[in-house]
């Protein structure tokens, strides 16, 4: 999905769309305000799919080869790489063709275009959805080895994380089939939104949870060192940063893209928010950025993981 809400990139090519340029323009229309537009050159945005690709491969590739990797917590991670994986590719499968269709490298029929295009934007959607559901996941899953960690791995067994797993799978693939099926109907992106809005409250209550536990559990331990200050403020503001970063992450780069789906229900012919819409090639460009950022954030701070990475690296020269 593109464009101005969940227009066709595809079919916009076969318009005579032109691709993106490397620079920002004021743009504006005869009765509009005038826009700050962003336009993201289409090498950087392929370059940025790459490097996505190539850096959830390494995850995905590293966790399958290591069988101290193979626990529920990684398995999520895992399913995390291969949803920014999909991601990438998709988006980067899209604005290739767009390309070769723009520059009349790929002749085909309009009708065969606009099946291309359904067959990824389903696709990406249903990599948007999986990852945003993997995220959460996640999140119980830290959440219970914390709050439950005596009776973690009795909660939190591979049979239930498979099971888990394949649900996400399965309902990314059907919710993402009816969302581009009934694209033009406002329910199916508030819909959207909502999970967004759902997802993202979700982590930021089980992580501030989390955050307040293990600052309980800092106090405690600075009592018994007879050290109440020191400890604490330390470690609180530690944690504060990192949940900050953590979630200022994923609101940064998934915001936009939902802010815009947003003003698509509420303000469609809205001079203002015409000027948001312009830069939904942009809100994309964010989206691949966090799939860039996912796996620093839950995969290489793990040194199992990053000295089988290390592995896998030498082992492919």
């Amino acid at each position: 999905m593109s464009g101005q809400g969940p227009q066709r990139r595809l079919l916009g090519s076969l318009n005579g769309t032109s691709p993106a340029t490397p620079h920002f323009e004021l743009a504006a229309n005869q009765t509009g305000p005038r826009c700050l537009e962003v336009s993201i050159p289409d090498g950087l945005f392929l370059s940025l799919g790459l490097v996505s690709v190539v850096e959830n491969v390494l995850v995905v590739a590293a966790i399958a080869k290591n069988r101290n990797l193979h626990s529920p917590m990684y398995y999520f991670i895992g399913c995390l790489a291969v949803s920014d994986l999909l991601v990438s590719v998709s988006n980067v499968l899209e604005t290739a063709v767009m390309l070769l269709v723009a520059a009349g490298a790929l002749a085909a029929q309009a009708a065969v275009v606009q099946q291309l295009d359904d067959i990824i934007d389903v696709l990406i959607c249903g990599s948007m959805v999986s990852s945003l559901c993997f995220l959460g996941a996640i999140a119980v899953d830290r959440y219970l080895s914390i709050f439950y960690a005596l009776r973690y791995h009795s909660i939190v067994t591979l049979p239930r994380a498979w099971r888990a797993i394949s649900a996400i799978w399965v309902a990314s693939v059907l919710s993402s089939t009816l969302f581009i099926a009934y694209y033009n109907h406002t329910a199916v992106l508030l819909c959207l939104v909502s999970f967004f809005v759902a997802m993202l409250v979700l982590m930021a209550v089980l992580y501030v949870h989390m955050l307040a536990r293990a600052c309980q559990h800092a106090r405690g331990i600075a009592r018994l060192h007879k050290r109440q200050h020191f400890i604490p403020q330390g470690f609180g503001l530690k944690g504060a940063a990192t949940l900050t970063i953590l979630l200022g992450i994923f609101f940064l780069c998934w915001g936009p893209f939902f802010l815009h789906l947003s003003l698509v229900v509420l303000c469609p012919q809205h001079p203002i928010c015409g000027c948001v819409f312009q830069n939904f090639n942009l809100f994309l460009t964010l989206i691949i950025c966090n799939s860039i950022i996912d796996p620093f954030i839950y995969a290489f701070r793990s040194q199992e993981l990053r000295k089988t990475l290390q592995e896998v690296v030498l082992c492919s020269w």
